[in-house]
């Protein structure tokens, strides 16, 4: 494979970890095979920048090098890509200039949180599927009414252009990008390294269901919803569950509703799928055991579950997504 330029935009505000995760992933993965990556940072004019935790960044070279014709590894990067934070907020003019212009002569554009900001207001994600930090995802759907924003994934692809969720999950998709560059060996070494997941898919949602949903107001709905995620393997239909509230079916799935923003069934749905995905990757377990112990009864219908949630089957999954450590 020929050596691929990686730049790194930054600017005054980036989230320091949104830059130096997904660049420690790189830097090892050419470490590990010399000769992949040719890795550059640069700034607007190429002066430091201060992050938004207060650590200042020096830059190899200036992005507007490029708008002067300079030969740069700004110019033709294979790999764009742009970090988040606070000063994606109110981004420079020039900055979303420079990436409007060079954004499309990329090979691979890539953002890392809020980062999918400064893309959309370049308009390079327009018509597009892209994601972000959980708690901007419905600003940028506003703001950006013409981008496909999915709220739930930890990063999104769609043809060259690949939008990560905050901070972490900018290692999570850099480490799918060494995959797809190199091989899944390599991704495994430097998840080893790093400590971390193989990698998580894509499709995994940001967070976990009982931080997803909202908390219950009364005492009652909360007491059902840690029944749920304590006992998994139970009868958890509308009706036990309301039983267990002192409520009627009917007022239970209501209030349920209206309290946490799911349905019961939705949020039963999402708790056993979790479950087995923990249980997974964190155990040698079997999976008609896993099935069971998560409340699916039968293996086929984990496999529906997981083949609609992430587009693979529960032994799949566990191959390619278990930690390093229980291996």
């Amino acid at each position: 494979m020929p050596q691929r330029t990686l730049l790194f935009v930054v600017f005054d505000g980036v989230q320091s970890l949104d830059v130096t995760g997904p660049l420690e992933v790189f830097a090892g993965a050419e470490a590990h095979t010399p000769g992949t990556y040719r890795i550059r940072t640069a700034s607007l004019d190429g002066a430091p920048v201060r992050t938004s935790s207060g650590l200042t960044l020096v830059p190899d070279e200036a992005l507007t090098g490029a708008l002067t014709g300079a030969r740069t590894a700004a110019a033709d990067p294979h790999t764009l890509l742009v970090p988040g934070g606070e000063g994606t907020h109110a981004p420079a003019p020039r900055l979303v200039d420079w990436l409007r212009a060079h954004g499309p002569r990329a090979e691979r554009l890539v953002s890392v949180c809020t980062g999918a900001f400064l893309l959309a207001a370049a308009g390079l994600l327009d018509g597009r599927r892209a994601t972000t930090h959980w708690a901007y995802c419905e600003q940028l759907a506003q703001d950006r009414p013409a981008v496909r924003v999915e709220p739930e994934p930890i990063y999104v692809r769609d043809g060259r252009i690949a939008t990560s969720a905050g901070v972490t999950s900018g290692i999570d998709l850099a480490l799918a990008l060494v995959e797809e560059d190199l091989d899944r060996d390599v991704a495994l070494c430097l998840a080893r390294h790093l400590v971390v997941f193989l990698r998580r898919p894509g499709n995994q949602a940001q967070f976990s269901v009982q931080l997803a949903a909202q908390t219950a107001l009364r005492e009652p709905l909360r007491d059902v919803q840690r029944w749920i995620t304590e006992h998994p393997d139970t009868d958890l239909s509308v009706d036990a569950l309301a039983a267990r509230a002192a409520l009627s079916p009917r007022h239970f799935a209501r209030a349920f509703r209206d309290e946490t923003g799911v349905t019961p069934g939705r949020y039963v749905d999402r708790v056993r799928l979790e479950h087995a995905r923990r249980l997974l990757e964190d155990t040698p377990d079997g999976v008609e055991e896993i099935s069971r112990a998560s409340g699916y009864g039968t293996p086929e219908a984990m496999r529906r579950a997981f083949l609609k949630a992430f587009g693979t089957a529960p032994a799949e999954y566990r191959r390619r997504f278990r930690p390093a450590a229980v291996d």
